[in-house]
């Protein structure tokens, strides 16, 4: 490797032919530019996606009652029935792996009637009741004074935290919203905090003309009596949702007078599974990027080693020459695998370094996209641990093309390589 006669023998024999060359090493070049770029977008998509589970417990289902289709127990079929708030205590109690149980309650919408009114102005958004846990299961920032505490829950005070888009429609420019009231279905809450909702994409607007009451306050001022609309269930990181969930549904059938088999009757949806499923989704991607990036890799292999066949070819007077003045075969082996592998390796390189500059550039872009844009698509980018698996499949590339020019070339006796012309 140190040896500087060899170093000159490889530059001549490769620069003896510039143009073969060039395009011999197009192929490599081009196989590991498209396994990078393949490698970037695809972590690039993935970064997007999971963007949007930004601040979301991922390990948490949602679960609400629906109509009963079968009868059990004297009760008939079709039967409606709702949560109740003894069910969060059940079920803490029964599945200690349950990190967070948030009952919750919804009222209107941002499309219904209008339903909240402040002075002159009035508009109509989604009224949730809920418990102070929901901030680390939804993904919100309180930009401006604080979310639900225990306090607002045990007290049931009529407090409100409102979204920013609440506040574009009922608020002037310069008018402060902490302190003040809004009436909603005719009762005053005093307003306490503002959120933006860390949401992107189609809902992002819609989540942001929300209002968040106490769940006690909620269930007081509007008769709800006991009544819980839906649950939001969060289970401890070493456990997933996926494994209580049937355990949970169980329960609350039981506690329901529910049909054991009646599948219909508690509706669920389950975030966790979801979520492992876009993930599975890019680690197939990611398989397919490197068969792919490999296969356009190895036809530029292939290239090369064609190439050094007909090199060995027209060399063959020159090596017999060699052999009759005395070099072994290891000796003109190495020659032929040095000059495959350093042909290899530079135009992977140079792969490599393209690919990594058009990365940088497309990286710029995004960066330069103005806050809250809408887009699948964030920090492409490539482990360093892809560059030396890259590294080792150029140097495993190159001892493969130089290999059977290699064997080829040792394999001609000194005699008959003298007498070629």
């Amino acid at each position: 490797m140190f040896n500087k006669d060899n170093w000159d023998e490889i530059l001549q024999a490769l620069t003896a032919n510039v143009f073969r060359t060039i395009l011999t090493a197009f192929g490599v070049f081009w196989g590991i530019f498209i396994l990078v770029i393949l490698l970037a977008a695809s972590k690039g998509l993935e970064n997007g996606v999971k963007k949007g589970f930004d601040g979301i417990a991922t390990n948490t289902m949602f679960m609400w009652s629906q109509t009963t289709s079968k009868a059990y127990k004297g009760l008939p079929k079709t039967r409606r029935f709702d949560f109740r708030n003894s069910d969060v205590p059940a079920l803490k109690a029964a599945l200690p792996d349950l990190l967070y149980v948030s009952p919750r309650n919804q009222l209107g919408d941002f499309n219904g009637t209008n339903n909240v009114v402040r002075g002159t102005k009035t508009s109509s958004f989604t009224i949730y009741g809920d418990y102070p846990e929901l901030i680390k299961q939804q993904p919100m920032n309180i930009i401006k004074g604080r979310f639900i505490n225990q306090q607002d829950i045990n007290d049931k005070r009529k407090v409100a935290i409102i979204g920013k888009g609440v506040i574009s429609e009922l608020y002037g420019k310069e008018e402060e919203a902490i302190g003040s009231y809004v009436k909603i279905n005719g009762i005053n809450f005093m307003v306490v905090g503002i959120y933006n909702s860390k949401q992107q994409g189609g809902n992002a607007e819609q989540e942001q003309k929300n209002i968040f009451i106490p769940f006690t306050t909620f269930q007081q001022a509007f008769n709800y009596g006991d009544k819980v609309g839906w649950m939001a269930i969060t289970a401890k990181d070493e456990t997933s949702i996926t494994d209580l969930k049937p355990k949970i549904l169980e329960l609350i059938k039981a506690l329901h007078s529910v049909n054991p088999a009646d599948d219909r009757a508690v509706g669920n949806f389950d975030l966790y599974e979801q979520f492992n499923k876009v993930q599975s989704l890019f680690n197939i991607l990611k398989i397919i990027a490197y068969f792919v990036g490999t296969l356009v890799l190895i036809s530029g292999v292939i290239g090369i080693s064609n190439i050094m066949l007909i090199v060995v070819k027209e060399r063959t007077k020159e090596i017999g020459i060699r052999r009759a003045l005395g070099a072994t075969p290891a000796a003109i082996r190495g020659q032929i695998l040095s000059e495959s592998i350093f042909l290899t390796i530079i135009s992977g390189m140079f792969g490599i370094a393209f690919a990594t500059g058009l990365i940088a550039l497309l990286n710029m872009a995004l960066d330069s996209m103005p806050p809250g844009s809408d887009t699948m698509f964030a920090n492409p980018s490539v482990d360093l641990g892809v560059v030396f698996v890259a590294l080792l499949i150029l140097v495993g590339s190159g001892l493969l093309a130089g290999f059977i020019p290699a064997q080829t070339a040792i394999n001609v006796k000194p005699v008959d390589a003298l007498r070629t012309e």
